[in-house]
């Protein structure tokens, strides 16, 4: 195998693994508007000494599980790599979350966002690690590395103040809108990105510099 196969081979895949990363990041953008669509209309007002309401129990444990699926199905997107044990511990963290929603559910309103705030935390910190990873060989990681970073200081507020009389579930609804703007310029990056690789190719190949 050439050379030149090899390299055509490496960018096929590197496009087909950001077309699926784009096409996943949007499916990730109309979850989060709508979670927080859901949680602004039906429990905002809930506030760390209430006990969580059937919907608002509900939305809690489909987050992180949810976050765990679509981890899964980027993995499978990805590929083998070095971002797969980083990956399947981020799978375990979202299982554990969503378990330990299920108990929340029966508690407070409070007990629930602490568990939300330390699983932000660490979720935000392994994304920052996989974008990090990531950017040589899909590129355009500069959002997910931003995203994971915020979140990381959004979920160590979120678990700090989850004590508080006046904390709710518009905090998290807030976190979760910012996470949905991140992936939409996710995409937008990764579609700047691949347009512009498709350029390349196209420039006489004795012109470099």
């Amino acid at each position: 195998m050439t050379q030149t196969t090899v390299t055509s081979t490496t960018s096929a895949t590197a496009a087909a693994t950001s077309s699926g990363l784009r096409s996943l990041h949007l499916i990730r953008v109309a979850f989060s508007l709508i979670w927080v669509a859901l949680v602004f209309t039906t429990s905002a007002s809930l506030v760390s000494t209430d006990e969580p309401t059937v919907i608002a129990a509900v939305l809690l444990v489909v987050y992180p599980l949810w976050d765990a699926i679509a981890t899964l199905i980027e993995r499978r997107l990805t590929g083998t790599g070095s971002t797969n044990t980083v990956s399947t511990v981020n799978m375990g963290l979202g299982l554990a979350a969503t378990a330990g929603m299920i108990v929340a559910a029966f508690s407070t309103i409070g007990r629930a966002l602490l568990l939300f705030g330390v699983w932000a935390l660490l979720s935000g910190a392994i994304q920052l690690v996989v974008a990090l990873r990531r950017r040589r060989t899909v590129g355009a990681q500069w959002p997910m590395a931003v995203s994971g970073g915020q979140s990381v200081l959004a979920g160590a507020t979120i678990a700090a103040t989850s004590a508080s009389a006046t904390s709710n579930l518009s905090t998290v609804a807030g976190y979760s809108a910012f996470g949905a703007f991140w992936f939409l310029v996710s995409v937008i990056a990764l579609s700047i990105r691949g347009r512009h690789e498709k350029v390349l190719p196209a420039a006489p190949a004795g012109r470099r510099r």
